[in-house]
């Protein structure tokens, strides 16, 4: 059976982030919504808030993610948090990393010379990590390109990653650390 081909989501960054946030590939409804990590029982928004959570600039606190996803964007590029995915295209039935079919990977050594500043990149899941030294590593490695960057990988905020909202938070942790150095 034929199925059809993915298309991932435009990498969403500035010149000033240092640190990227990579997922596989976006699930069925965030594909659908056009939204990074747009299933409401992804953990990622509310990790995000956890960590870098605050007074916002109208002096309310910004520790639970904002209902707008542009907010949600914005907060994360004013963290120099920027976001992507290891890959640009794949065939999958539902929205299970583990159902992904000829992956196709975005072209991270274009992107890497447009934003120099990328200095750490966080794997959201150990698939896009693998995906990433499967699919994009070799050919980085190659070109001489990124090899200056950290690499580290988190616990899946998915919902399919069973683990507590609190533990995953001790692990991603790390992103805030990092972020300010």
């Amino acid at each position: 059976m034929e199925q059809d081909r993915l298309l991932g989501l435009p990498p969403v960054i500035d010149p000033s982030c240092r640190t990227v946030v990579l997922g596989s590939m976006p699930g069925a409804l965030s594909l659908s919504k056009q939204e990074y990590y747009g299933h409401p029982r992804n953990h990622f928004w509310k990790l995000l808030y956890a960590i870098f959570g605050g007074p916002s600039s109208e002096g309310e606190a910004q520790n639970m993610p904002s209902d707008r996803y542009e907010a949600r964007l914005a907060f994360a590029l004013s963290h120099g948090i920027g976001l992507w995915d290891v890959l640009a295209a794949c065939e999958r039935e539902g929205s299970l990393d583990a159902h992904i079919r000829k992956p196709e990977a975005n072209d991270f050594a274009s992107f890497f010379n447009e934003y120099p500043a990328v200095r750490r990149v966080f794997f959201n899941g150990q698939a896009a990590s693998e995906l990433y030294r499967k699919q994009v590593l070799p050919r980085l490695r190659a070109l001489r390109i990124g090899e200056n960057i950290a690499y580290a990988a988190l616990p899946s905020s998915s919902p399919a990653r069973a683990m507590a909202l609190e533990a995953k938070l001790l692990s991603w942790q790390e992103l805030g650390a990092k972020s300010k150095e």
